[in-house]
């Protein structure tokens, strides 16, 4: 089954802010980055356990699949894979409580 791929506004925005601060520096690598990101992404619609545990959370649905030095977080729900945060893999990151 290939599961539906669903961003989230914040996903959006994650990723939006991290192809803007490349693109201080080229233009070109942040447009590399954005494909390859997605990429990354679209993988999981036919492979949407591919990705490892979220060791913060340690729920069997929430996610991360790793691209460069980020990481793609996401959650299964049935036959959709929702896209939740793209954080920077050295950020101190928490989940909400």
């Amino acid at each position: 089954k290939v599961a539906q791929i669903i961003w989230s506004a914040r996903a959006l925005e994650d990723a939006e802010l991290i192809a803007e601060y490349i693109a201080r520096d080229s233009s070109e690598q942040a447009a590399l980055f954005v494909s390859r990101l997605i990429e990354a992404v679209d993988y999981l619609k036919d492979f949407p356990n591919s990705g490892r545990i979220i060791p913060e959370i340690s729920h069997p649905s929430c996610r991360e699949v790793l691209y460069k030095s980020f990481r793609i977080m996401y959650f299964l729900k049935e036959n959709e894979t929702w896209i939740t945060q793209v954080v920077h893999g050295a950020r101190n990151w928490k989940p909400w409580p």
